[in-house]
């Protein structure tokens, strides 16, 4: 019998990925690349047209184009056989908003419509409806909604509804003319199977969906705005569709797309943060996973709904079946980085740096790895992008405290290290407090796998051991996991998703253990950045809000 395998197809919020897997060991074969054309449109649309502050857009031909490269791709690189790919996942940016027409045409592929901004594709990260969950979660509250606590109280921007709401304020003919508003991951899955599914991640964590209660009431979206009433029925009205089963196979046109067999089996859409836990053999409660990119997500599973503030959500099945799913995370962890990098960072450590053949990043690590903790008397607040657990609020801006003339750039990028670290402490503590154990601690994405100083300065800071996720692609292969629970066991694959995370997870060998002399000193550090995040993201949050007024006034 020959050798079984599956894809697993990644989207990012810069690209998309494919990488193919053997089925039996959790082997990569093959992994393949393609840079979106139109990357993130956050500054104007693709004819020029200038978008206001917050706002990011994408392009769906962009997802299309990975498609049909990636996949074609990992196909000619790995010499596998389309009849031995057995099944495909697919897992995406989420909240990622795309306004289509019944037959799954983007409005923004319509002439008519490609010079409206809001016909585009909603990223993650748009953050211009901030004003509607503001009110969203001013009424929700008021209303007493019950749901509004499996939520830490507060509805975030980038989700569904204040999008949605958005649109139907500011361009109420698009709102009109949409027949639905997806999310890109289930828009993918519909293109190459025809079948249209909303799966339960996204409608459980972005739509305000519960398994047992559905959405909110209607009257609740008429008190939101009288047009908004009838919204799940004109906009969502599609069955949700469970993790871990199959949406359906790629069809005759999809085939001509990727070079895949017809037929092939193709799994319901999964969130890039959540597909992972396969991917990192997790197999039951107590167990934080950290996924570690340009934001951060930090999930983990219980037996039990719990309440727990600030958090982005609880979702029975949201991640695995069986178990519920908790999401907290940051909004900017990698992109903080490089935003330092890329406009803080004298000349002469990019020339230092290329003069000894390594990236820029390497050199400050090497720079900052030789600093004690503490030894840079600096303390900073995470939020360069505003804070998504457990304050959510997208108006937070970012702080460093204890700069002197003698502050050097060393100093300050492992004093952004830290602050992420001490991020992610804060939602470790808010779980414990609220009845959900955090037990032991993984991590998965690029910088777990490429940046040891950052991993030792999490584990540090939490005080716990922290093992990395040893695939070279943590989300896509998940996702061929997910494609070979897809497949089942009739077509060579598996019915359990987690007897086939133990079977093609990947965990590396290194764990990273709390050095206890840092852990000490982190615990002083730790007390000032509670210290400030209190002042500045409760008390005095208005300080950093009147700033950004300020800004979007003077930048008309």
């Amino acid at each position: 019998m020959s050798k079984k395998y599956t894809i697993g197809l990644d989207f990012g919020t810069l690209s998309g990925r494919a990488v193919l897997v053997d089925v039996q060991t959790g082997e990569e074969l093959a992994t393949a690349t393609h840079n979106y054309s139109h990357g993130v449109m956050d500054k104007k649309l693709p004819n020029g047209k200038k978008l206001p502050l917050d706002w990011a857009l994408q392009h769906p031909q962009d997802y299309i184009d990975v498609l049909s490269t990636a996949i074609p791709s990992v196909l000619k690189q790995s010499g596998v056989s389309p009849n031995d790919i057995i099944g495909v996942g697919v897992d995406f940016t989420a909240c990622t908003v795309v306004p289509v027409k019944s037959d799954g045409t983007p409005l923004c592929f319509i002439d008519q419509y490609k010079e409206e901004p809001h016909s585009y594709v909603k990223l993650w990260k748009h953050h211009a409806a901030q004003d509607k969950a503001n009110k969203l979660n001013e009424i929700a509250e008021q209303m007493g909604e019950e749901w509004l606590g499996r939520y830490g109280g507060k509805i975030s921007s980038e989700w569904i509804f204040p999008k949605i709401w958005q649109v139907l304020d500011e361009a109420p003919h698009i709102y009109d003319e949409a027949d639905y508003f997806i999310e890109a991951s289930d828009w993918t899955v519909w293109q190459l199977t025809d079948v249209h599914t909303r799966n339960v991640c996204t409608a459980g964590f972005k739509a305000i969906w519960h398994k047992q209660e559905g959405y909110p009431d209607k009257s609740f979206f008429k008190s939101l705005d009288p047009r908004l009433e009838n919204v799940v029925d004109g906009k969502l009205s599609i069955d949700i569709t469970p993790i871990g089963q199959r949406a359906g196979e790629i069809t005759e046109k999809a085939a001509k797309l990727t070079g895949l067999n017809a037929g092939t089996a193709v799994a319901i859409a999964h969130a890039d943060a959540h597909v992972c836990f396969p991917a990192v053999k997790i197999d039951g409660p107590g167990k934080m996973l950290d996924i570690i990119g340009t934001s951060s997500c930090h999930l983990i599973l219980s037996e039990e709904e719990q309440r727990v503030p600030g958090i982005c959500g609880v979702v029975e099945d949201g991640i695995v079946p069986g178990y519920f799913g908790y999401e907290a995370g940051q909004n900017c962890v990698g992109d903080t980085f490089a935003w330092f990098v890329d406009n803080c960072v004298p000349v002469e450590y990019h020339e230092k740096a290329k003069s000894e053949g390594i990236s820029i990043h390497e050199y400050l690590t090497q720079k900052a790895e030789n600093l004690k903790a503490g030894e840079n008397g600096l303390v900073a607040l995470d939020w360069w992008n505003g804070n998504r657990s457990t304050l959510v609020d997208v108006d937070l801006t970012g702080m460093i405290v204890g700069l002197t003339i003698q502050t050097k750039a060393e100093d300050i990028y492992r004093a952004l290290i830290e602050s992420t670290a001490y991020g992610t402490r804060k939602i470790i503590e808010t779980f414990r407090k609220n009845g959900v154990p955090v037990n032991e601690f993984f991590a998965s994405g690029g910088i777990a796998q490429k940046n040891p100083l950052v991993m030792q300065i999490y584990a540090d800071v939490i005080k716990m051991p922290v093992k990395v996720g040893g695939g070279s692609q943590g989300p896509a292969l998940a996702s061929a996991i997910f494609g070979a629970v897809a497949a089942g066991s009739e077509r060579g694959g598996y019915d359990d998703v987690f007897v086939a995370g133990q079977a093609m997870g990947k965990l590396e060998d290194k764990v990273y253990y709390p050095n206890i002399t840092n852990a000490n000193v982190y615990d002083q550090l730790y007390r000032e950045y509670t210290t400030l995040y209190h002042h500045f993201g409760i008390e005095y949050k208005q300080i950093m809000k009147r700033l950004k007024n300020i800004k979007i006034e003077q930048s008309k």
